[in-house]
Formats: C-alpha cells, structure tokens, sequence
C-alpha cells in the first residue's frame, strides 16, 4: 500500500474552507504560518491566476510564499487581495 504526501492546497476547495482556514492561522499562528497558509491558498486557487491578479511572476510568488521566507508586506497584501481576503480591524477588540 502507498500513501500520498497530505496537501493541505486539495481541501482548499470552497470560499468558507478557505476563509476558515485563513481564520484559523490568523487567530493560532504566526507570521511564517500566515506565510505559508496564504501560499497553500493560492496554490489551491491557481498560482498562475494569482500571478495574473497580482502583477507578479510565477517564481516570485513561489519564492515569496515559501514558509522559510521573508516576503514584502505589498506582496502579500496582493496576493491576499487577489485569494479574496481583506484586513479589517475590530474596533472592540483593540
């Protein structure tokens, strides 16, 4: 018997999974998990379509979103931008 390699990219597979997701690392991880949650979204959504919305390349996004990196806050507010995500702030909770 042969087991694949879980990706979490394959369940990502609906707008509430992928909200949910991103609420769960939002709330629970930092900001390397942030990092890599927004790269397994995107690799879910199509990394070429994300590279399309964005303006930026295939690699670099590949490159950007690798758990291990440090991109630039404009790169992934794009890329959030373009997985249909948003910063808001609770006005109750600051």
């Amino acid at each position: 018997m042969t087991t694949s390699k879980f990706d979490i990219a394959d369940y990502l597979d609906d707008n509430k999974m992928i909200a949910e997701y991103l609420n769960a690392v939002l709330e629970d991880g930092d900001s390397r998990e942030l990092v890599a949650a927004i790269g397994h979204i995107a690799k879910a959504i199509g990394m070429t379509k994300i590279a399309e919305q964005t303006g930026l390349s295939r690699p670099s996004l590949y490159k950007a979103l690798n758990q291990d990196s440090k991109p630039q806050f404009d790169t992934i507010y794009k890329v959030l931008k373009a997985v249909g995500g948003q910063l808001k702030i609770d006005s109750n909770t600051a």
